[in-house]
């Protein structure tokens, strides 16, 4: 099977697995694993904040980060397609009861004109206050778009001459990155506070980090235990996350050329796929699912009428071009 359901499916290469066994550990509940605390001193400089916090998930990354800007009864805005609003299950409102309004544009960009108009100051109370403005890059379920710097940018004097935080998922940063040119660190200063994941593109079996101030940092820390994500020698995770930012991060770049590879197969315009995810508009996703797998090709419904292809690490060139042939015929 060439599986291109996600690039989270990816397993760790040997050289990988040898970093993870030698890796040296301690006991992170009470900050005493040297792994950990080199790949989050990393990932912070990297960024260009001071400090970071390794998490089991993306998606406990992201509830850490929102709650830090965001309180109960507060909102944040975000585009209606965006990860923190569609693929974690409603967290955010149950564990920190914020809600949340969002705008809607089909490539998942920052759309300021609609931002200034459907932002709340706080009018007393009356009215739910907008505490922050969250944005993902790349975006995911629009198909691996790149948001661009300057619209982050004039996003972040928006937000800052307005008095909110600017969360950034950057859970495939690290594509948006090589596809640009963009140093991390640019993309870093548009957020109060934002996530990068390990386990997408980068190949890592397990991981995320919260990225921001060294008190925000702290306090993630006391609501990542209460939320059961405390965890001890776990520097054998954290190497593997080192590993992958020496060895996995420039090589995203095969990825994005497989994913145009695939996209022009499918009928696609290879110019509009930014990075490693292709989604194909069919009516009958479903059905093109099903056909797919029968043929050795796994890929996911995303919607009723669309279908999410993803590059990763364990999609070789041979792989692309066979699984380009499978579903360019299937679509024909």
């Amino acid at each position: 099977m060439i599986d291109l359901r996600s690039d989270t499916v990816t397993r760790p290469t040997e050289p990988m697995r040898a970093a993870m066994a030698r890796a040296e550990v301690g006991d992170d509940v009470f900050g005493e694993d040297p792994t950990v605390a080199a790949l989050e001193e990393r990932v912070a400089d990297l960024l260009g904040h001071e400090a970071a916090l390794f998490t089991p998930t993306g998606s406990m990354a992201n509830v850490l980060a929102v709650r830090s800007l965001v309180g109960p009864g507060q909102e944040v805005l975000c585009e209606a397609s965006a990860h923190v609003a569609r693929a974690e299950l409603g967290a955010h409102g149950v564990y920190t009861g914020l809600t949340m309004r969002t705008w809607i544009h089909p490539r998942g960009q920052v759309d300021l004109p609609t931002i200034r108009e459907i932002f709340a100051p706080d009018m007393g109370p009356f009215f739910v206050p907008t505490a922050a403005i969250s944005v993902e890059n790349t975006h995911n379920f629009a198909g691996g778009t790149v948001l661009p710097l300057t619209d982050l940018r004039d996003l972040r004097e928006f937000a800052t001459a307005a008095g909110v935080g600017v969360h950034l998922d950057g859970a495939r940063i690290w594509n948006a990155h090589v596809a640009t040119g963009t140093p991390l660190a640019e993309y870093g200063a548009i957020a109060d506070v934002m996530v990068v994941c390990l386990s997408k593109g980068l190949g890592a079996p397990v991981g995320s980090l919260v990225v921001g101030s060294r008190d925000t940092i702290t306090e993630a820390r006391v609501w990542r235990k209460r939320m059961g994500g405390g965890m001890r020698q776990v520097g054998v995770l954290a190497a593997a996350g080192l590993h992958a930012l020496e060895y996995h991060v420039e090589r995203l770049a095969d990825d994005h050329a497989h994913a145009r590879l695939l996209a022009e197969a499918c009928g696609v315009d290879p110019a509009g796929v930014d990075t490693n995810i292709v989604v194909v508009r069919r009516p009958d996703a479903l059905a093109l699912v099903a056909a797919a797998r029968d043929e050795g090709v796994l890929v996911s419904a995303v919607g009723p009428a669309a279908v999410r292809l993803v590059t990763h690490l364990d999609v070789s060139r041979e792989d692309a071009e066979r699984a380009a042939a499978v579903l360019g015929r299937l679509v024909a």
